[in-house]
């Protein structure tokens, strides 16, 4: 800075450098007893032919040279005439007087030598003293001598009578040498400053590439200012050495006064120098040290979105695998496949952990980016974690799955064991006490092994896996469990007909051995049957008359008897639909109640803390104001959903299932407050992409001790109402034969209009062009892409043939009021997905279309012409079906015209 501000000088050597080698006047280095520089005027010829520009060039460049503290004593003035005249001595006194820009302190002048000239020159001077108008005195000396008087010799030159050394060439070469080498440092300092401004003005770049070509791009110009910095330092110490030559070469020799202030100039210009060097390296350090720490962080986002990407990916895969198995022979694939999973993501977990923990190193190694660089080590450490104890759940969801159906098997197992125990205790070897004690041993072992199946307390069995007992497994288990009572029932009914069969001793019956090919011509009257049942292990046949025999008789048959009704019961146990529809029904509430818990989180947790003022400072500038733009109509969902409407309805449903059909048809109106939510949908998420990162939404989702961040969260009300479709459709599939079937499939007609028109509208809030108000268009009924062909009739240029023509693509939209034609374009949007946008291209009035459903060569065509065919568009869709859908929807759209016209 004090390079950069010192005044600039009016003349440096160069620019008079053809007038100093002239010597008609030259700055010694002499100086007065008082330290008054001396400025000697030496005999020249022609002095009085010099040009007034030059002698005041030279003269003023001259008194700039001594310090401000020298100059401020003011000049002496040394004029040499010994050889000249007195007009010489006069105009050299006149020149001077009128010319001079320096303070005078004395004048001497060596008057002529010649007798009648230093005559002359003494009355002259006592004339015309006056004339020359100078404030100081002017002294007139005879001889060197008497100069010697007034300045000391070793002050003057050798054509003085002194002993000051002086060389004319040798000056001038040091006086340029010293100006060259101060414009070499002040460009220099001009250099490193600019370099230094712009490095100070330079916008990070956000990517790697940019950022590494940037950083060399830095470095190689400051390698070159460095070379300029060495190579101006070598000069001016080769110039400091050039100047002190005299002292170094002779011990006995002096610098002048001059060459003195020559050295000091050199070496505060070096210092100066040296002052810039340090401040410039200063400021590269840091510049350097940002430049890094800024690639450092480019690499690390880099490596944070390609590990993110992957994680993303392998938490969604491991979100897919919710099957928890049927089988153990499924459950154990699952393990395997969960083992996979696992050992597939072992290396981007580890990638993960070390990313993370490098960026912990570069936070402690103060990083400037600590608030970008801690939320991304946090996010990573979260999925990482998220995953590990997802997998460690998922292992033991299917530990307990696997345990389950292993036991669910030997349960199975064993009840068809007894069941082919049961069937091979022959009825004749049971009519003998022998026979009956020997079947009532293999029955009593056998039940020993009831201890195998673990199945013993029902009530014990579903508190230990209650949390994996979905409604088929459920459904499973009860039909095993029914099994099992129904078997043992089996066994208690055979036992007490073989223990009266062991007591005594009865007559036997003739018995018939089972014969699963024929039919019983009757069946008993105890026995109810239901359809689709067959009892394929207990045909048999009895004889009327024997029925009524003695009690061993009976006894047998009772045994029969009760074996098939047990073997009935169980079958029966396979109708579950009831159990299942309350299943849906308690699995609808509970989440319910979750979503309406988690709304109700994301209002008081984020929106409400957006009004907080002990946090507003938090919030990002583009947040400002824009509430709604994120939360869109999230507060009349909660309204519509908490405890005093939606979810109160369906808790009332427990008892009555078939009664929730009939909550879908009654909200029908309110659920459309979906449609607005949607519509919103992609504000709010571009919204999100800005300030998602701010600290204001890591601080409330710490409070909430949420896992996942609020945009999870947002997606909420997207996923409840796909839900309620599948819900229905699960309900649905129970209720086949009962007679609310027809209120479910209005119900989930609804809930399926409900997210066509949310679909629907999200493709039209995409129509861009329209210069028209498309909320005057009536109701959306149908949006898709099609091949279409035009034809505008003008005179007798129609177009015959359109089949030889390139289709366009467009995508219509057709309203109540008005069939939209637009071309469907895809942009990438900051990074993210590509996101579709409908460009208009035309528009049909439905008051004046007309219709053709079939078009000649290809039943997936139909025409749309216009204006009395004026205009015919064909229009291909991708199916028949589709086709047929649209053409229906048209047909009720004409339909009802001509009904109101009518």
């Amino acid at each position: 800075d004090e390079i950069m501000q010192q005044e600039i000088r009016p003349l440096v050597a160069v620019d008079i450098i053809e007038q100093l080698h002239r010597q008609f006047a030259i700055l010694s280095g002499g100086r007065g007893k008082d330290g008054a520089p001396i400025i000697t005027f030496p005999e020249f010829a022609g002095f009085s032919d010099i040009p007034d520009e030059d002698f005041l060039n030279v003269v003023t460049y001259l008194t700039s040279i001594p310090s401000l503290e020298a100059a401020s004593i003011g000049f002496i003035i040394i004029i040499d005439r010994r050889r000249d005249k007195w007009s010489a001595v006069k105009a050299s006194l006149t020149r001077i007087a009128g010319a001079f820009p320096g303070n005078l302190q004395l004048v001497f002048v060596l008057r002529p030598s010649r007798f009648i000239q230093r005559t002359i020159a003494d009355i002259g001077i006592k004339l015309y003293r006056d004339d020359f108008k100078m404030k100081v005195p002017i002294i007139m000396l005879n001889s060197v001598s008497d100069l010697h008087g007034y300045i000391d010799k070793s002050q003057l030159t050798r054509e003085l009578g002194g002993t000051l050394e002086y060389g004319h060439s040798q000056w001038i070469h040091h006086r340029t040498a010293i100006e060259n080498f101060a414009m070499t440092v002040k460009t220099t300092a001009q250099m490193l400053q600019t370099f230094g401004t712009d490095l100070a003005e330079t916008e990070l770049p956000n990517d790697v590439q940019c950022t590494e070509e940037l950083l060399s791009a830095h470095i190689d110009h400051h390698s070159k200012l460095k070379d300029e910095l060495k190579l101006a330092v070598k000069q001016g110490a080769t110039l400091l050495t050039c100047i002190r030559e005299p002292v170094t070469r002779s011990a006995n020799s002096k610098l002048s006064p001059d060459e003195l202030e020559n050295v000091a100039t050199v070496e505060r210009l070096l210092a100066q120098l040296d002052e810039t060097e340090k401040a410039f390296d200063q400021f590269w350090t840091k510049h350097h040290l940002k430049l890094e720490q800024c690639l450092q962080l480019r690499h690390f986002e880099y490596d944070f979105r390609e590990v993110k990407l992957t994680l993303d990916n392998l938490i969604e895969a491991q979100a897919c695998f919710a099957d928890i198995g049927d089988s153990v022979t499924r459950v154990e694939h699952l393990l395997r496949e969960q083992k996979q999973l696992e050992e597939k993501g072992q290396e981007p977990l580890e990638k993960a952990q070390s990313l993370a923990l490098h960026g912990e190193q570069l936070i402690q190694n103060n990083h400037y980016a600590v608030d970008s660089i801690r939320p991304k080590c946090v996010e990573l450490r979260r999925i990482c974690d998220d995953f590990t104890n997802e997998t460690k759940k998922k292992y033991d969801i299917l530990g307990k799955s696997l345990e389950l159906h292993k036991q669910l098997d030997k349960a199975s197992q064993w009840c068809e064991a007894g069941i082919y125990l049961l069937a091979s205790q022959a009825v004749d070897k049971c009519q003998s006490q022998e026979g009956a004690e020997t079947a009532l041993v293999e029955i009593e072992k056998f039940l020993v092994t009831a201890k195998e199946h673990q199945l013993s307390n029902p009530k014990e069995f579903y508190n230990q896996f209650d949390l994996i007992l979905t409604p088929e497994i459920k459904a499973n288990a009860q039909r095993i469990l029914q099994k099992l009572e129904d078997v043992q029932e089996m066994f208690d009914k055979r036992q007490v007909s073989l223990k009266k069969l062991a007591a005594k001793q009865t007559r036997p019956v003739q018995p018939v051995a089972p014969h699963p090919e024929s039919s019983p011509k009757r069946a008993s009257p105890k026995i109810t049957r239901p359809a689709g049942v067959e009892n394929t292990s207990y045909h048999y046949y009895v004889r009327r008359r024997g029925l009524a025999a003695q009690n061993g008789n009976c006894a047998l048959v009772q045994l029969r008897l009760a074996d098939c009704s047990a073997l009935q019961k169980s079958c029966m146990g396979s109708l579950v639909n009831k159990s299942h529809q309350h299943h849906i029904i308690n699995e609808l509430i509970e989440t319910e109640r979750v979503y309406v818990e988690e709304l109700q989180s994301i209002i008081e947790g984020y929106a409400s803390e957006m009004d907080n003022p002990s946090l507003v400072h938090l919030i990002p500038s583009a947040l400002q104001n824009k509430k709604e733009i994120l939360f869109g109509n999230l507060p009349e969902i909660y309204e519509f959903h908490n405890r005093q409407i939606f979810l109160k309805e369906i808790e009332n449903c427990i008892e009555n299932p078939e009664l929730l059909a009939r909550c879908f048809l009654k909200r029908k109106e309110d659920l459309q407050i979906y449609e607005k939510y949607c519509q919103n949908k992609p504000r709010s998420e571009a919204l999100w992409r800005q300030c998602g990162d701010s600290i204001f939404f890591q601080e409330c989702q710490r409070k909430l001790d949420h896992k996942l961040s609020l945009d999870a969260y947002l997606l909420k009300p997207v996923q409840r109402i796909t839900k309620y479709q599948l819900l229905l459709k699960e309900m649905l599939k129970c209720s086949k034969n009962s007679e609310d079937t027809a209120e479910l499939e209005e119900a989930l007609a609804t809930v399926l209009d409900i997210i066509k028109s949310v679909n629907d509208s999200m493709h039209q809030i995409a129509i861009t062009g329209y210069e028209g108000d498309v909320s005057e268009l009536g109701k959306l009924l149908m949006q898709g892409s099609f091949n279409v062909w035009t034809d505008h009739k003008k005179g007798h240029n129609k177009v015959k043939d359109f089949a030889r023509f390139k289709p366009m693509q467009r995508h219509l939209f057709l309203y109540t009021k008005m069939l939209l034609f637009c071309k469907k374009r895809e942009e990438n949007t900051d990074g993210h997905e590509k996101t579709a946008s409908y460009s208009f291209k035309n528009s049909l009035k439905m008051s004046t279309v007309g219709i053709t459903e079939n078009v000649k060569g290809d039943n997936k065509k139909f025409e749309i012409w216009y204006n009395g065919r004026e205009e015919v568009y064909i229009i291909q869709a991708s199916s028949v079906e589709l086709k047929n859908t649209w053409i229906s929807e048209i047909r009720k759209v004409l339909t009802g015209q001509l009904e109101a016209c009518r």
